[in-house]
């Protein structure tokens, strides 16, 4: 049978409070006496109990990432960059995907409270914003990501995606480039985007004007950059480059100009964002705008991990910087 508190107590011939305070890293104890209880847990080979544990420190060492596309090649890197960093950290990572799903986000996160974690990584949706503060009172703290919130118990890490965005418009203009359309994301005000509102900035900034019909919001997903660039290139066959939202609608964008015969970037120049790993393997390569993915994961974790450890203390925004990689598509 494996060891109890109580069999340390009697080995160490000490108290069974005397072996918790240990245990648990607390004070009041001499060095002579920490030693022997030390000594008496290595020799009976005790593993304190996880619950016992957590019912005296308020933690239960475990923390909850909330993704919201596992299948996205975006995450991967992002979760090994909280996974690393956490371990290192003692803390073990509850990970859970809402594929998009507002109401399944809600269902996790009720999930997530109710098993005690310490607190929560997210990469929430727009519906969250009602909702977020309650959880932060219940799982303090939580640590959004790429979503801005101003309430108590909540930081966020952000990356630079209108610069980002602005860089890759940039570069088509200096290519030549007079039309440009963009495949964007999902967003009730689409417009509100970073990476929308760095398209507009530039276009702007370089006297072209914003064409609303030339920016195509919808899902994420290769499938919706397909369909998006393909109804861009016919109805306006006049645009010569696109900017997407993310390397997936990139992808699209690059089979439907093929397609349609578009030669790529000599009729047609593509863009994308996040330089996930397909993004150097396509044929033409893709120009992208890379996102430091596992330093994002690393960061947030820390960021999470500053608060348990000074609660009550403040904890300003991160932002983490992109740079444009120039490859084969423009």
């Amino acid at each position: 049978m494996p060891a109890t508190l109580r069999d340390v107590a009697r080995k160490a011939s000490v108290s069974i409070k005397t072996v918790s305070r240990v245990v648990n890293g607390q004070g009041g104890i001499s060095d002579s006496t920490r030693w022997r209880v030390q000594e008496a847990i290595a020799e009976l080979d005790y593993r304190p109990s996880k619950l016992a544990r957590a019912l005296v420190t308020q933690r239960t060492e475990t923390v909850g990432l909330v993704l919201g596309d596992i299948t996205n090649p975006f995450f991967p890197e992002v979760a090994r960059g909280v996974l690393d960093t956490a371990e290192a950290q003692g803390y073990n990572v509850f990970v859970c995907n809402t594929d998009g799903d507002p109401s399944r986000e809600i269902r996790i996160l009720r999930s997530l409270t109710d098993h005690a974690v310490d607190g929560i990584i997210i990469f929430p949706t727009f519906e969250l914003e009602c909702a977020l503060p309650e959880f932060a009172r219940l799982s303090h703290p939580v640590v959004t990501v790429n979503r801005a919130f101003d309430c108590p118990g909540v930081s966020n890490v952000m990356m630079q995606s209108r610069r980002g965005a602005k860089l890759a418009v940039e570069h088509l203009i200096r290519q030549g480039h007079r039309a440009i359309g963009m495949a964007a994301g999902l967003s009730p005000t689409v417009h509100h985007l970073q990476r929308v509102q760095g398209y507009c900035a530039a276009l702007a900034e370089h006297g072209l004007p914003v064409v609303e019909d030339w920016i195509v919001p919808g899902p994420p997903v290769e499938k919706h950059g397909r369909e998006a660039a393909r109804a861009l290139l016919l109805q306006h066959p006049e645009i010569s480059a696109l900017f997407a939202y993310n390397d997936l609608l990139a992808l699209g964008a690059l089979k439907a100009g093929q397609e349609l015969g578009r030669r790529v970037p000599q009729d047609l120049a593509v863009v994308g964002f996040d330089d996930i790993p397909l993004a150097d393997r396509v044929s033409p390569a893709l120009t992208t705008v890379r996102v430091n993915k596992y330093d994002l994961g690393c960061r947030a974790t820390r960021q999470l991990i500053q608060m348990l450890n000074q609660p009550g203390e403040p904890c300003p925004p991160l932002w983490l910087d992109v740079e444009l990689v120039v490859r084969a598509s423009a």
